[in-house]
């Protein structure tokens, strides 16, 4: 790790590094096969009743997901507040690459992968800013992944 990197593991083993002035990396391992953790990323009607944290007391109104390379989403969660971007790059079960467009010239590119090893998916989310000041501004919007994975972990649960 050099100078400019900063990494906290949380609660349920969930990992956010700072990587340099651009980027965050989280990394969590999840009792699942990447085909089934792949699933739940992609698919609109679970992905739904995952990725927002509960604690933050917003509804997910709308989830559009067309999850392949040159798909589209969008995310709304009422009084304009809209997430949207595209697909770069959709590699089941192993990746997808979206862009992140509502920030304009703060957008970044998020690539999420998935690792299986003995039934377990080690899932690795990279975020890269254009800028330093664009990853400041974004916040602690990975904070909210330890929740959100911990989510993820009971839906998965169920799909075992």
């Amino acid at each position: 790790m050099d100078a400019s990197s900063t990494e906290m593991v949380g609660p349920n083993g969930t990992t956010v590094e700072r990587r340099g002035d651009r980027e965050v990396v989280v990394t969590r391992w999840f009792d699942a096969p990447a085909r089934i953790v792949f699933e739940a990323w992609s698919n609109p009607e679970l992905f739904r009743k995952w990725w927002v944290p509960k604690s933050m007391g917003m509804t997910l109104h709308d989830c559009e997901m067309d999850v392949r390379t040159g798909g589209k989403y969008r995310l709304n969660f009422g009084e304009g507040m809209d997430f949207f971007g595209k697909y770069l790059d959709v590699a089941p079960p192993e990746r997808i690459v979206w862009t992140n467009e509502e920030a304009d010239e703060h957008s970044s590119v998020t690539t999420v992968t998935f690792e299986e090893q003995d039934e377990r998916t080690l899932v690795i989310v990279s975020e890269v800013f254009p800028s330093k000041e664009a990853l400041d501004e974004a916040g602690g919007a990975e904070e909210a992944m330890h929740e959100t994975f911990a989510q993820l972990d009971e839906l998965l649960a169920t799909l075992r």
